[in-house]
């Protein structure tokens, strides 16, 4: 009778161990469906750049350690560029979803008559400028006149904010002389091939790295504050995937807040990354400055990545009177809030 009682507690135990396996085996393999749905379910997007990857962009690239994309389920691939037409080129081919471009190669594509929407503000500050040695006494746009200005090419950002700077002070193209320098439009400056020369902030930083003395430095911004980049999309696009496009938005601005509140990280991160990420410290200085660039009064009331329609607005009127471009462009159908997550 014992022996019966104790096969008996043995059999219930076998089946209640067998029972476990069972529920466990269940378990796991419900958890490997439900990872196997939620990989799935990542959507892909492409952003077409209007660069290589550098040190400004290291919000976007550091992904596989913040993980800001993935978090909204997106799998974003970066596609690199040579100057934001590359990048508008892009999406109007099918390439790309996203273009990260200047408002310069997109007003010249809407004059073209592209059908495009612009959905973010990328870095609301002009930061393009006109940089000489003190010793040519340059300190208004009013002093180019009748000058010698380098700038990286007649098709770049240097030459349209050139032109922008000369416009506001009553000059034009033939008041001064441009000439070609390339990316190193620096080396004529300090060998006194030119008078002056057009650039950006961080190309300032890397000038004044290799030896570039005391200057005096012009900024666009305080002239007419254009934003630098921007994020568009085709109007197919933006029609087609706006549920994707917020939440790119989302991740991309959650990302942009990252860098703000920790360069350092972002500095270290860039080594990685970043073609032109060699040095950390100067990664820092590059980081700060876009991060300051990143906001205005706007985005500080309503959130990173505003846009701000009327500034753009001056932008395309400004570019007609300029003869950059040939038509009228209403930027109130090409702006748009929308898409941007709520405060």
């Amino acid at each position: 009778m014992r022996r019966s009682m104790l096969v008996a507690v043995w059999l219930l135990s076998v089946a209640v161990f067998l029972a476990a396996c069972g529920a466990s085996g269940q378990k796991n393999e419900a958890s490997e469906t439900t990872d196997t749905a939620k990989k799935e379910k990542t959507e892909q997007l492409r952003v077409a750049l209007w660069s290589q990857p550098i040190t400004e962009q290291t919000n976007l690239l550091a992904e596989k350690e913040k993980g800001f994309f993935k978090e909204k389920g997106l799998d974003v691939t970066l596609i690199p560029g040579a100057g934001g037409g590359d990048a508008i080129k892009n999406i109007l081919s099918g390439q790309a979803d996203i273009a990260f471009t200047d408002p310069g190669s997109l007003l010249f594509a809407l004059d073209k008559g592209e059908k495009l929407k612009v959905i973010y503000n990328i870095y609301p500050q002009n930061v393009f400028n006109v940089v000489s040695l003190k010793e040519k006494q340059i300190t208004k746009p009013e002093d180019l006149k009748g000058k010698k200005i380098g700038v990286y090419s007649l098709s770049s950002g240097t030459r349209q904010n050139l032109l922008v700077l000369l416009h506001q002070a009553g000059l034009s193209e033939n008041d001064v002389t441009i000439v070609e320098t390339g990316l190193l439009n620096f080396a004529p400056l300090m060998q006194g091939q030119v008078d002056a020369t057009a650039a950006t902030d961080t190309g300032l930083v890397m000038a004044k790295e290799k030896g570039l003395g005391d200057v005096n430095v012009i900024e666009v911004k305080n002239y007419l504050n254009i934003p630098s980049d921007v994020f568009v999309v085709t109007e197919k696009t933006y029609n087609e995937k706006k549920e994707l496009l917020q939440k790119f938005l989302e991740a991309y601005r959650n990302s942009a807040q990252w860098m703000i509140d920790h360069p350092e990280e972002a500095a270290s991160l860039a080594v990685k990354y970043a073609i032109d990420g060699k040095d950390e410290k100067r990664n820092l200085q590059i980081i700060q400055l876009r991060n300051a660039s990143s906001v205005s009064p706007l985005t500080e009331e309503k959130g990173l990545g505003t846009l701000d329609g009327n500034v753009l607005q001056q932008a395309a009127d400004t570019y007609k009177q300029l003869g950059l471009i040939k038509n009228d462009i209403n930027m109130a159908e090409v702006v748009t809030n929308e898409l941007l997550p709520k405060q």
